[in-house]
């Protein structure tokens, strides 16, 4: 109740079961808005202007074309942030959870090998632990990769989970995952219970290594039959296989308590059928649990994405049983968190603008966008209709037979799945295309954010594998962009022209890599050679001999210095306010100013490499000419690998083109930077005509610290190929010479 009084003082807007505050800053986002608008109105005005004495200026003024279209999109989200708080214990105080609707929970993996088996198990039994009645509970696994191991680990699942789910109830745990509980915790009782689930691992993790499951580890000739009928699958080649492990109207834990439903799901694969990758397994999913459960509200989890809160459930239900909101409420989206991040997050791997500061944004609007899992769907938001639930019943012969008929590969021929209904087909990246059609079809979403994260999964621990994800990224939100769905033209009218924009600006990630590598390559390229392409910055009103200048105290040297060039001031305000804004709104949600670095770093980083190549790729798909992917494996240890993660110490040690593009921009601006200190030593009126590039080009060589170090200062198994130097030195001095050409000669 005190609370309750808190909320109001704050003049939030309440409902029974949650409360949203818009942001103070409101105000002063729209006047910054209003300010730097005119800014890039007036920078735009002043490089046509130079653009008709030189044709030079014409690569800077595309790239800064795009850096005011993308920041025009991403103003949408400083519009009306807000922030929610949901009020759970008044929820369970006022709504029976005999009462609350069923929830089927869908995991999805693809790779056995990519995605151990085990972590699989350990987000199926944190699930499996939720705060929810487990009769209205069911859990069903999705196995693209057809593997006869993951369906053995979920057995041993379902039989470790008869004393796990208890023992985290009893003990009010938390950590219901085991991996992570088990991370931290040791004594008592755990130990006895760890030693039960080491004993599953080592089971799991020997049939792994194995790569099939042998008869010495299945109990049962029901179990030994079916793993024989597996050896003649194959990956891309098998039937559907529905196995319910667990089934909550027959299955009690040792307490004597019903347990939730357990189901396996691996659809049918056949060589000359589109699977449509992730999309293509949830809708699978949705279909099999609409004939056996049919629960009303589903939750999308990756496999790695273990569930870290067990209220989670009880949040998203503050707004699904909220008459007031629900009504067309597509979905709950709660933010990606990772552990074992290091202390200054080298990789960036929270990517809390995408995750945490946006959402808040689009929140304020129609709602924050799906980011693939921890996501609490409505189920009439995917597909109107649905089979009739088997509740009780949901491994019977009729119910089963329905299952492995919607899993089969020509049950989505002639329908309209993936384009109106369920989770959409036609790009890489299906729950950014998801999300937004849904808000173009008329549907709003929340972003809830509980103060102990919801969900968290693994993040990254090497800079190949984060440059290829979003590479992944990029390729597919050019897939929207180019489509029939085209953010500007189609997301403008259908959602909401705000909400288009946002999208727009998310659609276009990629050409980021335009102003990125344009502004890392150009202007110390043109320093090298005296090419100035910014106004004239600082510059001395008189001479004076050396010891007169000494002997002048800090206030009298400024007035000795003027600006030359009032644009100069123009450049300077964008440049400022933009990064200045940026820090502000990461410490603002409790980020250091080390990981700010760390992600602005890793941006420009994404712009010389993931955007530039993911763009190169959609070309060359577009025109249909085949572009292979770089899906490089490290051939470090893991461990030393993890060790120089947690010192913070980046992760080169493969050979990559991206490190390639990488070495190349740092080496072209390390070279201009000690070339331009030189001549502005010694050459008078250098320093006033070169300071913006010369600028430039020190704070690029500053962000590339670690690409040195790893070019030319470490020895350690992370350092880059000495062939990967080699390849960027020699390119970078192919620039240089085409430098030459260009401005000198």
């Amino acid at each position: 109740r005190s609370s309750d009084r808190s909320f109001r003082e704050r003049g939030e807007k309440m409902t029974a079961f949650h409360a949203l505050r818009v942001s103070r800053h409101v105000l002063l986002n729209r006047a910054h808005m209003l300010l730097y608008s005119l800014a890039i109105l007036a920078l735009l005005r002043h490089r046509v202007s130079c653009l008709l004495s030189s044709s030079r200026f014409i690569p800077l003024l595309l790239a800064e074309l795009i850096l005011a279209f993308m920041w025009v999109g991403s103003q949408a989200t400083r519009w009306r942030p807000v922030r929610r708080h949901e009020f759970p214990d008044r929820l369970l105080r006022e709504v029976d959870p005999a009462a609350f609707p069923a929830l089927d929970v869908f995991i999805c993996t693809a790779d056995p090998h990519r995605e151990p088996p085990i972590s699989v198990v350990s987000t199926a039994l944190s699930a499996m632990a939720f705060d929810y009645p487990p009769d209205r509970l069911s859990i069903y696994v999705s196995d693209d990769g057809g593997s006869a191991v993951t369906l053995f680990a979920l057995m041993e699942a379902s039989r470790f989970a008869r004393y796990w789910l208890p023992f985290c109830k009893e003990n009010g745990l938390l950590d219901r995952s085991p991996e992570a509980y088990f991370r931290s915790n040791i004594g008592g009782d755990s130990d006895k219970m760890k030693v039960m689930y080491e004993s599953t691992k080592e089971k799991v993790e020997r049939a792994m290594e194995r790569g099939y499951v042998g008869n010495d580890v299945v109990f049962g000739a029901e179990e030994r039959e079916l793993f024989e009928k597996w050896k003649e699958f194959t990956r891309h080649d098998h039937p559907s296989v529905i196995q319910v492990l667990l089934q909550s109207s027959k299955d009690s834990d040792i307490m004597g308590n019903e347990m939730p439903n357990l189901i396996y799901v691996s659809r049918e694969k056949r060589p000359s059928s589109h699977h449509h990758f992730k999309a293509g397994a949830l809708n699978v999913l949705t279909r099999v649990s609409s004939a056996m459960s049919n629960a009303p509200v589903i939750l999308t989890l990756d496999c790695d994405m273990y569930c870290n809160n067990p209220r989670a459930a009880l949040h998203a239900l503050c707004y699904f049983l909220d008459p007031v909101v629900s009504a067309d409420l597509a979905y709950v989206q709660f933010p990606q968190c990772f552990h074992g991040i290091n202390e200054n997050d080298i990789y960036a791997s929270e990517i809390k603008r995408l995750f945490k500061i946006n959402p808040r944004g689009m929140d304020g609007l129609r709602g924050p966008n799906y980011v693939g899992t921890g996501c609490f769907f409505s189920r009439r938001s995917l597909h109107s209709t649905g089979l009739p639930a088997h509740r009780g019943s949901s491994a019977s012969e009729s119910a089963l037979q329905k299952a492995v008929e919607a899993a089969a590969c020509s049950f989505e021929l002639g329908t309209k799945w993936g384009s109106s209904i369920g989770f959409r087909y036609g790009s890489l990246v299906e729950d950014f295309h998801t999300g937004y059609r849904l808000h173009c079809e008329g549907w709003k979403s929340v972003f809830c954010d509980p103060a102990r994260p919801a969900f968290l999964g693994d993040g990254p621990k090497n800079l190949n594998d984060v440059l290829s994800q979003c590479k992944r990224w990029c390729v597919g939100l050019y897939e929207v962009a180019f489509s029939r769905f085209n953010p500007l033209t189609f997301g403008t009218t259908k959602a909401s022209f705000s909400m288009g924009l946002i999208y727009a600006h998310y659609a276009c990630w990629g050409t980021w890599c335009v102003p990125i590598t344009v502004y890392g390559l150009l202007p110390p390229l043109a320093l090298m050679y005296r090419t100035p392409f910014f106004p004239k910055a600082l510059s001395l009103s008189l001479s004076l001999s050396l010891s007169e200048f000494a002997s002048w105290g800090c206030l009298q040297l400024l007035v000795l210095f003027q600006v030359s060039d009032p644009w100069f001031f123009v450049y300077a305000y964008l440049f400022t306010a933009a990064y200045g804004q940026d820090l502000v709104e990461f410490l603002a949600d409790g980020a250091t100013i080390r990981r700010w670095w760390s992600d602005q770093r890793m941006w420009m980083t994404r712009g010389v490499t993931s955007f530039l190549f993911g763009t190169i790729q959609f070309g060359l798909n577009h025109i249909g000419i085949s572009a292979p992917g770089f899906n490089v494996t490290s051939k470090v240890a893991e461990e030393e690998q993890n060790e120089r993660y947690e010192r913070g110490v980046l992760d080169l040690g493969v050979q990559s083109p991206f490190f390639v593009a990488l070495g190349t921009v740092a080496a072209v601006n390390l070279s201009s930077l000690v070339v331009g200190i030189a001549r502005a030593a010694t050459t008078e009126g250098f320093l006033d005509e070169q300071f913006a590039q010369l600028f430039l080009s020190g704070f690029v060589a500053a962000n590339c610290w670690p690409i040195y170090e790893a070019m030319f200062l470490r020895s350690d198994g992370g350092r880059m190929p000495r062939s990967i130097t080699v390849i960027s030195l020699t390119v970078a001095g192919l620039l240089l010479y085409m430098g030459y050409l260009v401005f000198h000669v």
